[in-house]
């Protein structure tokens, strides 16, 4: 679809902690017809206030970003204005970052590479409720769907506790081990930011407050043994 709906220009709203990228964003899109710009967010947590008090029809959303990231921003959106649609427009295009996008809610997922058509073209389709994902990251999205598919068959997702992923479970167990961040993220192949958001998720969720909770927690709920 590169077409604008009928009844008017799209709203949209972006969002991206990074300054030259977010201006360069808004200047693009206030020379695209059938666009209309209703503001810039620096991170997560502005993005969902701005989004609140604005209510666009589009958001395109940076993944990576402080006080609150783009996953975690996305579910809140989800949450909050369900009828909002987002796009996921980031740098990184591996199967952690892709995944985690669509299962928060996203409808569609561009690389910052994407040039002005394929942004507009992807606004314009997931305004009108459909799903559109760049081909760039197709193969990744397989890849990822095979390998949960296979950490499914060793994980029953249903004897987590207080509502786990195998992924969070995962993550808690090494945790238990006594591993870093960054010593998790190098374990699982993924990105320290993407641990952080697994933590943040599953400290949410078990209402934790530190990893000393989290690893008595580990141990209660038998995610991990404790040192014999």
């Amino acid at each position: 679809m590169t077409a604008p709906p009928p009844g008017g220009s799209v709203r949209v709203l972006v969002a991206d902690d990074q300054r030259l990228v977010r201006e360069s964003l808004s200047t693009m899109l206030g020379l695209l017809g059938g666009i209309e710009l209703v503001g810039s967010a620096s991170d997560g947590e502005e993005a969902v206030a701005m989004a609140l008090k604005h209510r666009p029809d589009v958001v395109l959303m940076d993944l990576r970003m402080p006080r609150m990231d783009g996953i975690v921003a996305i579910q809140r959106l989800r949450e909050r204005l369900p009828d909002v649609r987002v796009i996921a427009l980031t740098t990184f295009a591996d199967d952690e970052s892709v995944l985690g996008a669509l299962r928060a809610g996203a409808r569609g997922y561009l690389t910052k590479d994407a040039g002005a058509e394929d942004i507009r073209t992807a606004i314009f389709t997931v305004a009108a409720g459909e799903a559109t994902l760049d081909p760039a990251v197709q193969h990744h999205v397989v890849a990822a769907l095979a390998g949960d598919a296979g950490e499914d068959d060793c994980v029953d997702a249903s004897e987590l506790p207080d509502g786990l992923t195998p992924r969070e479970a995962e993550v808690l167990e090494l945790i238990a081990e006594g591993l870093s961040n960054a010593e998790i993220a190098q374990r699982l192949f993924v990105s320290p930011t993407t641990v952080k958001s697994h933590i943040n998720h599953l400290f949410a969720k078990a209402g934790l407050r530190d990893r000393a909770q989290a690893v008595a927690y580990a141990y209660r709920v038998g995610v991990a043994a404790p040192p014999e």
